[in-house]
């Protein structure tokens, strides 16, 4: 799958492994020139063919990934390979001269249903093409519940992690439902999702700017 997206818009980076930290105090403001984000690969049980789509805002600063069949689920009449769900996105993106990025932060939104005594985990990998580090932060839900769920994903302004200045290097972020019965009835289903009834739940990632040196 390989989709070009034109618009004033912004990408995606790294957050917390990889390459070193930069001063923030060369942070600027968003670049004018438009950004073209391009999926090199979708991969995975929770994002098959043509359900996950990438969108850029219009003002340089964030961008979203919608999925409409992300679903985790244990217990009950469950598949056994149900429990694990994940989705891994390798983007392409082309930044505007003289400019380099990193993300500030993440937000995954939801829905969970888990019987008391069940658990689920919302987990998320960060790095870039050729890095041997991998950045990953992750959180939990307990049962019972049955509602929206979000988690956010946060980088200090000190550790963000910006892109190498004149290279491209494919940025990729693995995510991951996960669904454990635990001490819950099994005859009964707990699940978690990144999609809703109207087939779409955004997952918005922030991003920092900053010019390169000359």
């Amino acid at each position: 799958m390989s989709v070009a997206l034109l618009a004033g818009g912004a990408l995606a980076a790294l957050i917390g492994a990889g390459l070193p930290a930069a001063d923030p105090s060369g942070i600027s403001d968003p670049p004018p020139d438009k950004i073209v984000i391009e999926i090199a690969t979708v991969n995975g049980s929770g994002c098959p063919r043509g359900t996950a789509a990438v969108a850029v805002s219009e003002d340089n600063t964030a961008f979203t990934v919608t999925y409409s069949d992300y679903l985790a689920q244990a217990g009950g009449t469950s598949s056994p390979t149900a429990f694990r769900k994940n989705c891994q996105l390798s983007l392409i993106v082309h930044v505007p001269h003289g400019f380099t990025y990193a993300i500030a932060s993440a937000d995954y939104r939801g829905f969970a249903s888990l019987e008391r005594g069940a658990k689920g985990t919302e987990k998320a990998s960060y790095y870039f093409q050729g890095s041997p580090d991998t950045g990953s932060k992750s959180h939990s839900f307990s049962g019972p519940i049955a509602d929206n769920w979000q988690a956010t994903d946060e980088t200090e302004v000190t550790q963000l992690v910006w892109a190498p200045c004149g290279k491209k290097r494919n940025f990729n972020v693995n995510t991951e439902l996960r669904v454990d019965v635990g001490t819950s009835d099994r005859t009964k289903t707990s699940f978690m999702t990144m999609d809703s009834t109207d087939g779409a739940i955004s997952t918005i990632y922030r991003v920092k700017w900053k010019e390169c040196p000359n």
